[in-house]
């Protein structure tokens, strides 16, 4: 979890890789409504949302009635939203922190599909920092985020990993 440009989707996909479970990002899981509300630079209301978040919960107990683990990217900025995404199942967050410098440098070098930069303020100003979260610095490499993330997680470590930069 974390704002636009924390690495959510890099930092997933290099984490369900190193695990051998699937990867699922939550952006693909928005309905047309909000993906036309972002890409005009409109910040999504917590109405938005909630239909959203009940998609994630639905793909995530599918494959969690098939008795598989997943990593999902997911902003998942307020706690009630956390508390909502709850209801998957087992479900542990980690939380991609960056400083608004770091992430505003990140978003300038970056295209995305349809999160405009300019929806960093409100994203931060939404945010509400877990604390009952694993905290990982996005300063740190890909590869280093990955081990600490499975260290927290109390998950085995890999013997090798193959990691992509971000």
């Amino acid at each position: 979890m974390g704002v636009t440009g924390s690495g959510k989707t890099t930092v997933g996909q290099a984490l369900a890789e190193s695990l051998g479970w699937p990867f699922c990002d939550a952006d693909d899981l928005h309905p047309p409504e909000n993906v036309a509300k972002m890409a005009a630079g409109e910040a999504l209301t917590d109405a938005d949302r909630w239909p959203w978040l009940d998609r994630i919960v639905a793909a995530s107990r599918e494959r969690a009635s098939r008795g598989e683990s997943a990593i999902v990217a997911c902003s998942a900025l307020k706690a009630s939203y956390r508390e909502r995404l709850q209801h998957a199942g087992d479900v542990r967050f980690v939380y991609l922190r960056g400083s608004e410098a770091t992430l505003a440098a990140r978003l300038a070098r970056r295209r995305h599909r349809y999160m405009p930069a300019a929806l960093l303020p409100s994203q931060l100003a939404t945010l509400e920092e877990p604390d009952d979260a694993l905290t990982v610095d996005i300063r740190l490499e890909i590869d280093e985020q990955v081990r600490a993330i499975r260290a927290g997680l109390g998950l085995a470590a890999p013997d090798s990993l193959t990691m992509r930069d971000e």
